[in-house]
């Protein structure tokens, strides 16, 4: 029964329905099956409230809000701009200031395609000027931007903590370690590729200065949002609102970028994302509702402990399972679709769940880097239009190889997901 529904699911997404539609039209026909028309009609109301039905989900229009707002307010300008002012003159200079400004982009917005569009639009006529491999470039800027959903604040976590109950602090703290780590790794890849480039003339201490002069008010943004966590002064929630309002201020009385008439637009692209996401998670709802019926996490769970198979083959299993998905869905239907299934079996199976969070986050950048549907592979054939497809996966493919290798680092060193959120608490 299970894999018949299984099944429906996958012609409906292969018909080309959208997630969200095809996740609720297979949970409603599960629930017709199981429980008739009467019974069935009275419940979809009530899952769908109970679903959005959580204090944690308030912060996910504010942060994407947020992120509008500084991407319209072009914040990452500025952000790019202070990282070449201070990196160029290294070896790959232009390459390394790329990757950082995606990283503290990607420490304010949370965004991994707000990211990639605005370092990318600044970033990739600069670097190819001056000679970068187009290739390199291009991976550059999409791997660059996955790390909007591994740095916190990140959309995702927030979504994992509220299928999971962890605490959102903890799950942001996790992926302070690791993102640095993918940082400082995605530096070194471009750095091996960029060896044989002319160094630039590094730049002078007066317009250093002058670079951070102009981006302090908005580094200053993820100082606030995320050391606010920390130090316990707000919650995840609470920060989120007070980030918001700190780049309408930043954004309006600051650099003076946006005026009244941006936000009309802001708002609409805030409110056509948030409803993305709350659609798929109430069709995700719908169709989990099923498998409880089923007992389909406590069935698999059951059977996987029953074949004795060492945890860790198991655990490599659940990454093919989701590089497979990450090939055909974007990160918010993986994590609705899989984690309520793949969490009991990882708990039973004695993983970290912190751990976890950040094992699945990479997982998710990967797919966002990953054919077919690729997030931010389209995103930057949108914004380098003369960029064929073919480049772009030329150019993604060692960042992706880094990816891999930190999944690998973090099994054998768990404590580079969990030191943090222990200490800090």
């Amino acid at each position: 029964m299970l894999a018949g529904f299984t099944v429906l699911l996958l012609i409906l997404l292969g018909m080309g329905l959208p997630v969200a539609f095809s996740l609720g039209m297979g949970g409603v026909a599960g629930m017709l099956a199981f429980m008739g028309g009467e019974g069935a009609l009275a419940q979809l109301p009530i899952i769908g409230y109970k679903s959005l039905d959580d204090f944690v989900l308030t912060a996910v229009p504010m942060y994407i809000l947020m992120s509008q707002i500084l991407l319209t307010g072009k914040v990452g300008n500025n952000l790019f701009e202070l990282a070449n002012k201070w990196l160029r003159h290294l070896p790959g200079g232009l390459g390394i200031a790329t990757v950082m400004a995606c990283a503290i982009f990607a420490a304010i917005t949370g965004s991994s395609v707000a990211c990639a569009v605005t370092i990318g639009a600044i970033a990739i006529p600069e670097m190819l000027s001056r000679g970068y491999d187009r290739a390199l470039v291009l991976g550059c800027v999409a791997a660059g931007g996955t790390l909007g959903i591994l740095i916190p604040p990140s959309i995702p976590m927030i979504l994992y903590g509220a299928i999971t109950d962890e605490s959102i602090g903890k799950l942001f703290m996790s992926g302070v370690v690791p993102g640095a780590m993918m940082t400082v790794m995605f530096m070194a890849i471009v750095v091996y590729r960029s060896r044989n480039l002319q160094r630039e003339a590094a730049a002078s201490w007066s317009e250093r200065l002058e670079a951070l002069r102009k981006t302090f008010w908005g580094l200053l943004l993820p100082i606030i949002v995320v050391g606010g966590i920390y130090t316990g002064i707000f919650t995840p929630t609470e920060a989120a609102g007070i980030g918001t309002v700190y780049s309408l201020f930043i954004t309006f009385v600051v650099y003076k970028t946006l005026s009244l008439k941006d936000m009309p637009g802001i708002l609409n692209d805030t409110i056509k994302t948030t409803c993305m996401i709350f659609a798929i998670m109430i069709g995700a709802s719908l169709f989990g509702f099923v498998l409880t019926i089923l007992d389909a996490p406590q069935a698999l769970t059951t059977y996987v402990v029953s074949l004795e198979a060492n945890r860790w083959l198991i655990f490599v299993m659940i990454n093919i399972l989701l590089l497979f998905l990450g090939c055909i869905l974007e990160s918010v239907s993986i994590i609705f679709i899989t984690l309520p299934i793949l969490f009991p079996l990882v708990m039973q199976l004695g993983f970290d769940p912190i751990w976890f969070n950040v094992v699945m986050l990479l997982n998710l950048e990967l797919a966002l880097i990953t054919p077919p549907v690729g997030m931010n592979l389209f995103v930057l054939q949108g914004i380098s239009p003369d960029s064929k497809m073919t480049q772009i996966i030329k150019g993604v493919i060692p960042f992706g190889a880094a990816m891999a290798l930190e999944i690998l680092i973090l099994c054998f060193f768990p404590e580079l997901a969990t030191w943090l959120p222990n200490v800090v608490k």
